[in-house]
């Protein structure tokens, strides 16, 4: 589960479900000159059919949309029955504040649950529509501050990684000239040669740069192979170190690389 697809609208439904909750527990209704002391949870139909209903449709809205693949319940998706929670609380609660007892007025429980479940229900609903609420719950890291290709950056991951550093100023996947040398020449001593096969080069009018998917999307092996070998999650700066077409060749932290074939909305850093 990746939290950071999270919207702003999951937010304003997580809040609301945390509010719809706490009404449950207060007094559904007050009469004059009497104690009253039935909450949602005095009748159980109540409690677990209304409050934590509504509850229990944030839940399934957040899980659905935190989950990298879409899941399904008989056909539906979760965030699609959650919302349907959501809209069937805030129905009954509705009636629940207009029809009061004879003699009695809504209590805490009765009003502060309409109000928590009007706005879940209609965060529920409005956040695929509204821009403001699309907009990421958590923002992505900043990237890395800038370096030559090939340094490790403060605070994230180089490529290539330990026990390959690279050299400032030089191409990608070039040796370091030793000193003392004149360019081009040989060195007095062999070096010893990496057990790590050398990366293949980049086209030379490409330039490596580090981005970051919008969504979860599968990174696949350079051999052509339609099995994903990872995937890229949102919130997570990965390097492209060259370009196939309108594909990427990515390289995760753990030092795999593969084709992210699907390119679009990604952020540059």
């Amino acid at each position: 589960m990746n939290i950071r697809s999270l919207t702003r609208g999951d937010g304003v439904v997580i809040g609301a479900a945390v509010l719809l909750f706490i009404a449950s527990f207060l007094k559904l209704y007050s009469v004059s000159g009497f104690t009253v002391d039935t909450t949602g949870w005095t009748n159980l139909g109540v409690g677990l059919g209304i409050y934590l209903g509504g509850v229990i449709g944030a839940a399934l809205i957040v899980v659905g949309r935190c989950l990298p693949q879409p899941r399904q319940v008989v056909g539906l998706d979760l965030g699609t029955v959650g919302v349907a929670f959501t809209v069937l609380t805030a129905w009954i609660t509705f009636w629940s504040l207009v029809d009061v007892p004879e003699g009695a007025s809504a209590g805490a429980g009765t009003i502060l649950g309409f109000i928590a479940a009007l706005i879940l229900a209609g965060a529920a609903i409005a956040t695929p529509l509204v821009p403001a609420l699309k907009a990421a719950l958590v923002g992505a890291p900043k990237p890395p501050t800038p370096q030559p290709y090939g340094g490790q950056p403060q605070g994230g991951y180089g490529y290539p990684g330990a026990g390959q550093p690279g050299q400032p100023g030089q191409p990608y996947g070039a040796q370091p000239a030793q000193q003392g040398q004149p360019f081009g020449g040989q060195p007095s001593q062999q070096q010893p040669q990496s057990s790590t096969p050398p990366p293949q080069q980049p086209s030379q009018d490409f330039s490596p740069f580090w981005f970051a998917v919008p969504v979860a999307r599968p990174l696949f092996s350079e051999d052509g192979a339609q099995s994903p070998i990872a995937e890229l999650a949102p919130g997570t700066w990965y390097l492209a170190v060259e370009q196939r077409g309108a594909a990427l060749v990515a390289q995760t932290q753990d030092g795999r690389r593969g084709v992210l074939q699907d390119t679009s909305g990604i952020q540059r850093g």
